[in-house]
């Protein structure tokens, strides 16, 4: 099945059940998965996270950038430590920053430049750079619109975001 990525609204309230949780991996997995349930504000890029974080930052997400908001966007900020699947946190008063930077950075741009074979020698999850390359310009473009709308109604409901990779 593969490594999928998704990314969810977070209340307060669920936010300060998160923190409080410590490193019970079987509880953290279930409320998240409620949370999601009960979540209208959602965002599934399937497979294409890590390439995403490649072509907004030219690294992968092995590289993560703490100070960049295009690679907080992919990957969160504060990930929950212990788990075998990837959860991270961005909370609230961080997502203008990220809302702007998407704003700001020009997708149809980079994918001009775009470049399976960079793909490739990256070792950039999942390894499907032998596809038709304008098939996942397409579908790169597609998940960064939405998430690049996502990230939008989320500040604008005042959650903060939670991103889980599994």
């Amino acid at each position: 099945m593969g490594l999928i990525a998704n990314y969810s609204c977070l209340s307060d309230a669920n936010l300060k059940e998160l923190k409080s949780m410590g490193s019970e991996e079987e509880e953290i997995l279930e409320s998240v998965e409620e949370w999601n349930d009960d979540d209208e504000l959602l965002l599934d890029i399937d497979k294409m996270w890590d390439v995403l974080h490649f072509v907004l930052t030219g690294v992968s997400t092995d590289h993560k950038d703490d100070k960049s908001p295009l690679s907080q966007a992919v990957l969160g900020i504060t990930a929950v430590e212990e788990l075998s699947d990837y959860l991270a946190y961005t909370e609230h008063d961080k997502l203008a920053d990220i809302v702007a930077a998407l704003e700001q950075f020009d997708m149809e741009e980079a994918l001009e430049s775009f470049d399976m074979t960079a793909c490739k020698e990256a070792e950039l999850y999942p390894n499907i750079w032998d596809y038709d390359e304008e098939e996942i310009k397409d579908e790169l473009l597609h998940d960064f619109e939405q998430m690049k709308r996502f990230y939008k109604q989320v500040l604008d409901a005042n959650g903060n975001v939670l991103v889980s990779i599994c």
